[in-house]
């Protein structure tokens, strides 16, 4: 029987409600709840399967790595944390698990667009702030349908086409920037270049990979292509925008506010002036950690896993380099 070492199992499990019996059936399997990268090295020895979940395997680590290791699994959909290319010298196979978590990301992002259209968590903070201006007075923020609004998605992948199904049964019409322009049999959706999308969106969300060409893809330029309307989402990763330029665009008003499940770096410093934005969502990377899926991705890595072991691999991500 194989052995599989989980390098960061409390990134997954958190609170201790997950099942791995899945996993234990097909291998070994050792749990750690974190790992330092010493430890990482200690760790892997005599493995075979190791499993980690945004964790940080660079190089350095991966060329130190023992014979025995035959295949990385990334907890998730997002591989960036990984060398993929150190780990194909050392003839180690990758691994990911897309869509774990397509219908929570998605879901989420409609929250955020929801939650902005009404103001909802300004209101909220300011009946914390025992200001009832919008019970005694006129309303006093920003109140709008969403049906007939535009929404941008950068990134046509699984979450992107959820979010798009979602956003058409509430009206809205899409415009799409995807590196390969896809079909739509809908009407309301048209695939068009980067700058009409940001030009002509009120909510932007986006959904692509981060890559050497995606890093900063949202920089200080682009913000001002945005109407000074509109709201970005960002529930991919944290770099694909550039923060700072992002905290000036929405002190100076360049565009309405924005959603940020992923921050640049994560988590971010507490004195980061994100946290303290009237005009921003924040939350810590939560798309994907709703309880039912973190087990269907525990199970379907043990898919990826039996599918290796029968020389049969699924989702591997350096067989091509």
């Amino acid at each position: 029987m194989k052995n599989t070492v989980i390098l960061n199992a409390a990134k997954l499990d958190f609170d201790n409600k997950l099942d791995f019996s899945s996993l234990s059936e097909l291998t070994t399997v050792t749990k750690y709840d974190v790992s330092s990268n010493e430890e990482i090295l200690e760790r892997v020895k005599g493995q075979n399967i190791v499993i980690t979940k945004e964790l940080p395997v660079g190089r350095d680590l991966i060329s130190q790595f023992p014979s025995s290791v035959e295949l990385i699994c990334e907890a998730g959909t997002g591989y960036n944390n990984i060398d993929i290319a150190a780990a194909k010298e050392k003839n180690i196979a990758v691994c990911n698990v897309p869509s774990y978590s397509t219908e929570a990301v998605a879901q989420l992002v409609i929250t955020f667009i929801l939650n902005q259209s009404s103001s909802l968590i300004r209101q909220q903070t300011m009946l914390q702030e025992k200001n009832f201006d919008n019970f005694t007075k006129h309303l006093q923020v920003p109140h709008f349908e969403l049906q007939g609004k535009t929404l941008g998605v950068i990134g046509a992948g699984a979450i992107g086409r959820e979010v798009i199904k979602i956003a058409l049964a509430l009206g809205m019409n899409i415009l799409v920037y995807n590196r390969t322009p896809k079909s739509w049999g809908e009407s309301a959706v048209k695939n068009v270049s980067l700058d009409e999308l940001l030009a002509q969106s009120d909510f932007v969300s986006i959904h692509c990979p981060l890559t050497p060409e995606t890093k900063h893809l949202i920089n200080k330029d682009r913000l001002k292509q945005m109407k000074p309307t509109a709201f970005l989402i960002n529930s991919s990763r944290g770099p694909i925008i550039h923060e700072i330029d992002l905290i000036e665009a929405l002190k100076q008003g360049v565009i309405a506010g924005a959603a940020l499940d992923v921050q640049d770096p994560e988590p971010p410093e507490l004195n980061n002036p994100l946290f303290f934005m009237d005009n921003v969502i924040l939350t810590p990377h939560i798309g994907w950690r709703r309880l039912e899926s973190r087990q269907r991705l525990i199970k379907l890595m043990a898919e990826n896993i039996e599918s290796f072991i029968q020389g049969k691999p699924l989702n591997v991500v350096n067989k091509t380099l």
